[in-house]
Order: C-alpha cells, then structure tokens, then sequence
C-alpha cells in the first residue's frame, strides 16, 4: 500500500471527491489536502482554508452550549422542556428532560423522519425554508408531532429534539442560541471561522453544496436558510482539529463534563456504534466523531484518543465524503 497522501490522492481522483481531508497525528499535520470545486459555475477551487456547511456535526456544538449552561448553573440535565416552554409545544410530555433530548431518548415526535426519505436530496422541509432563521421561527415545524415513545424508553435519532435543545438554551439565558453556541463552543475552542451563515448569502470562502457528483444545482432550496440546533453550521478542517484539542483539554466544558457526554447512553446496532450526549462513538473502542450528512453535504470528524489521531473528511456534495472515510477507517496510517 502506498503512502497515505497517494491512497488519498487516488480514491478523490476516482471517486471525484471534493472537498478537504485533514489527518492530524500527536499534534502534528500529517495530510491536509482540497480537492474539487467550491463554486463549479465559476471554477473557484475547494482550498484547505474553504468553509463548508456540517449538517447535523452542528449537534455536537448544541449539546456543548447545552452542557456550559448546565456547568453554569442556567440549566439543569433534570430542566423539564414544560419548564421553559409554556403552552408551547403541547404534545411534548411534561417529563422529558434536557438530558432525554441530548441522548435522543426524549420519544418526542421528529419533524424529519429520516428513514422515511427516500432521497436525501428530495425536498422534504414541509416549512418554506427561507422562513428559518431564528430559533423561534423554527416552532412550527416542531408543532403537531405525536410521541413515538415515553421518555427515556428507547433511543431514537431526533433532529426536532436538538432544535428543540436550542430552543429551550435561547429561553433560560435570553440570549439567540447563534451567540450562545459562539461565546460558549466556537470562541473558547478558538474556531475563529466556525458560524451558522444563511445560505443565500454565503461569503466567498464558503463551498456551495451540491445534490450531485456534477452539475450546478445547489441544496439552497432543500436546507432551512440558517440552521439551528439540529444543523446548519459552516467550518474548516483546521477549526475541526482545533476542535478537538480545546475539548479534551477543558477549554469548552471542564473534563469531567466530556467524559459525561462521551460516556455511551445508548447502544445503536443499526448504525454499528453508541451514543453518547451529542456525540458519536465506536461501538468497541474509545473513538467518538462528529458527524453530518444533507443534501450538499457529506461530513465526519473523528477522534482517536488511544493514538492521537484526529481525521476530518468534509465534502460539498452529498454523497462524496464516504469513499475517503472509509479509506481513512481501513487505512494502517490513519
């Protein structure tokens, strides 16, 4: 097998992949490469500095803006969403906890079904994405959901239930959950060019997402204009490495607040791995990840703290991060 540069190298030639892949080993940078095109209509190439959307890697950053406010004081594992709701919501139940959303064991019901997509390129949004923006603008697609289970009963992945996690942090502190997950996650993990930005005016660095391996078409008409809880944040492969050093050494939440977010809640056979609060992890080993996948968007960041090893393939079009991750996954030097 060839060096882990030219294994790279030929699977994004193959599979044209476009996108970044990063491997950072003990501290050092072993492979940072952009392949592809940010902007195909105007053949502006993806480089190692692009910002690309993350999909729903932004959970992750939910549950640690989530989990300050609890370090704080401003929320509890055991806060109630009635307490912060009000008569909003009905058919969420009185005992679902902020704890039962992190896990995704809160049995609420999902705005998005997702085994019953087809396509994660059809439209599915049943709201005009152009009117979510705000948090708040986001309660009537979490409206009229009936529960698929009682709290804590089983785990179930739930997008609504991250939005809903917003939701109810931007209700206990006042403050709009977009600064709350800057001041609390990206600013201390010094992720200086993480951000949720609205799809219809990305700046000049940001990939446009793409629904095919070619062709013009965009995910601007498939994806809310400004994410949320669920969803919806742009970043690097520098910041997602940048990431990881500032969450195991403390900088986000203390350590004993990581290990209780990285400590299995729930076993998820289907998808061969467990879940923790906000974060993915093997089904075996220590290694935990953040994932995301969309129309335009194919993503995952992954750490392995038994070799230091910190491997981030981000792509912008749906399908074209998985070749390279599943290389990375087999591969001897990664």
């Amino acid at each position: 097998m060839g060096s882990l540069q030219e294994t790279v190298d030929a699977v994004a030639a193959r599979s044209g992949f476009s996108g970044v892949v990063r491997v950072d080993r003990s501290g050092e940078t072993e492979l940072c490469t952009a392949y592809g095109l940010a902007d195909r209509a105007h053949d502006i190439a993806n480089t190692v500095e692009t910002v690309f959307a993350t999909a729903s890697g932004t959970k992750t950053l939910t549950a640690l803006a989530v989990m300050s406010l609890v370090e704080q004081g401003t929320l509890g594992l055991a806060t109630t969403a009635r307490s912060l709701l009000g008569e909003d919501l009905p058919l969420i139940g009185d005992d679902v906890t902020v704890e039962h959303l992190l896990a995704h064991r809160s049995g609420i019901g999902d705005y998005l079904d997702e085994d019953a997509v087809a396509d994660v390129r059809d439209y599915v949004m049943p709201v005009p994405v152009h009117r979510l923006a705000t948090t708040e603008q986001y309660l009537p697609l979490l409206d009229g959901h009936e529960p698929v289970s009682p709290a804590d009963a089983r785990f179930a992945y739930n997008n609504a239930g991250y939005v809903l996690l917003a939701l109810l942090a931007e209700r206990a502190c006042g403050v709009p959950f977009h600064d709350l997950v800057r001041t609390l996650v990206t600013e201390p993990a010094g992720m200086a060019d993480t951000a949720f930005l609205r799809s219809d005016e990305l700046p000049g660095r940001a990939a446009l997402g793409y629904l095919s391996s070619d062709g013009l078409r965009t995910n601007v008409l498939h994806l809310p204009v400004r994410g949320s809880g669920d969803g919806g944040i742009y970043s690097t492969a520098a910041d997602l490495s940048a990431f990881w050093d500032a969450l195991f050494s403390g900088r986000i939440v203390p350590p004993r607040r990581v290990a209780e977010m990285t400590r299995p809640r729930s076993d998820w056979p289907e998808e061969s791995r467990r879940y923790g609060l906000g974060f993915h992890l093997h089904e075996s080993s220590d290694a935990v990840w953040l994932e995301g996948y969309d129309a335009g968007v194919s993503f995952t960041s992954l750490h392995r703290p038994t070799t230091s090893t910190i491997c981030t393939v981000i792509s912008n079009w749906s399908d074209g991060a998985w070749p390279i991750i599943r290389l990375l996954n087999d591969h001897p030097d990664s």
